[in-house]
This record gives C-alpha cells, sequence and structure tokens, in this order.
C-alpha cells in the first residue's frame, strides 16, 4: 500500500519534471498523509496542456451521498481498478499523475514501528493516480487515490503492497484519453527492486503532524 509519501522538490523542478507551463504553488513536503491536500497533475479541458492542482487524498466517488460518510480508500487496486464500481469510472476517464520524490513503509517488530524510506533512481516519477469530484451544496470536493501493485523484492519484507510508480516517458500514456484497458495495465506493475533504494529514517515520521526534514534523518538502529 502507500500510506505516507515525501515531495521534497521545489516549485521549478516540479513544472520541469511535468512539463507545466508555469511553477506551481505547491510546498515541499516531508510526510504527506491520508485527508490532507496533495498536488496531482492532469490534463486541462482540451487535452493538451497539463496543469497541477490540490486535491483530498481520500477517495470519495461523485456518487456518494455524503463525502463525510462511508470509506475514504487512499489506495485502489490495480488488480481489480477497471471493475471495482468505486474506481472503474475513473480509471477509464479520470487518471492522474502524483507527484512525489519517495514514499514510505514500516517494520513493525516488538511492538515498534521503524520506519523505511524508499526512492526511485533516477528521478522524475509519480504515482499513478485517479481522481473523482464530488458536487456538494456549498462547493466542489476534488478527492484522489493512488494505485497499488504487488510489492517488489525491495519493498516485499515490509509490505505486500507498493505505489505503482510511473516513469517520465510512461506520463502521456497514462494520461492519454484514449488509451486502451491494456496499454494502462501494461504500466501498472512492480517498479524495477534494482533501482528502489531504501533506508531507516527517523521515527518522527510515525506521527503525520512531523512535517519536517528531520522525518528524513537516518536512523540509528543499534
Amino acid at each position: 500500500m502507500c500510506g505516507r509519501y515525501a515531495l521534497t522538490a521545489d516549485s521549478g523542478q516540479i513544472a520541469q519534471w511535468f512539463d507545466l507551463e508555469e511553477p506551481p504553488m505547491v510546498s515541499v513536503r516531508y510526510n504527506v498523509a491520508p485527508s490532507q491536500l496533495v498536488a496531482v497533475v492532469g490534463l486541462k479541458p482540451g487535452g493538451l496542456r497539463r496543469g497541477l492542482v490540490l486535491m483530498r487524498w481520500g477517495f470519495v466517488p461523485r456518487w456518494s451521498k455524503d463525502p463525510n460518510s462511508g470509506p475514504k480508500p487512499i489506495n485502489a487496486k490495480s488488480e481489480t481498478i477497471a471493475t471495482n464500481a468505486a474506481f472503474r469510472t475513473s480509471f477509464r476517464d479520470r487518471r492522474c499523475l502524483i507527484p512525489m520524490t519517495g514514499f514510505y513503509e514500516w517494520d513493525r517488530r516488538e511492538g515498534k514501528k521503524q520506519p523505511y524510506h524508499f526512492r526511485t533512481l533516477p528521478e522524475p516519477t509519480a504515482f499513478a493516480g485517479i481522481w473523482d469530484l464530488w458536487y456538494g451544496p456549498t462547493e466542489p470536493l476534488y478527492t484522489c487515490a493512488i494505485i497499488t501493485v504487488a510489492a517488489n523484492d525491495v519493498v516485499e519484507p515490509y509490505h505486500d503492497r507498493m505505489p505503482a510508480i510511473l516513469r517520465k516517458d510512461h506520463f502521456d500514456t497514462w494520461l492519454c484519453t484514449t488509451a486502451t484497458v491494456g496499454e494502462l495495465q501494461s504500466l501498472l506493475r512492480p517498479f524495477p527492486a534494482d533501482e528502489l533504494g531504501s533506508r531507516a529514517v527517523s521515527p518522527t515520521v510515525n506521527s503525520a503532524k512531523n512535517d519536517g526534514l528531520e522525518c528524513l534523518e537516518s536512523a540509528s538502529l543499534f
């Protein structure tokens, strides 16, 4: 799964990586958590240019009666996303890129939670995501979810799932409005283990209240 991640690139880097017309108004984040607003890249109306907006991480389908009740999944499984009633329409019509520079998983032993930071080499990369729009009585609610796949050999000791990570040369296909289900599913696979680094980091990241550079400090395991 993916329950925390980091986006430590500045706005200029993000604009360059994702071919945005101008640097977006986003802040460096070291500990992005569910229910928070997150940076999401998608196609603007017309389908020719990309834009970046903030959406709430926790998926609410547009047919939901109440966005504050019921499950608000942060992840969607790649194996069932094309058929799951909550996700299938967004998978078909509302796919997005979720910029990131690394994600976290935990080693749970003897009642302790030791976080590990996983970083892709080389960058830039993004999570494969989907989004939806819930029409409320006062203002619309935009939400998103990160797609997950089976874990690779680097992540598997800590969790059996990992986020679906897209390379830059896959961005166009993922966002393409005419891409087939087969083309999309071919992108949803475990990231190569030899291109994913990992290291133990400070338990500071265990609390979503902490969002500073200290979250990425190397942990002392001995």
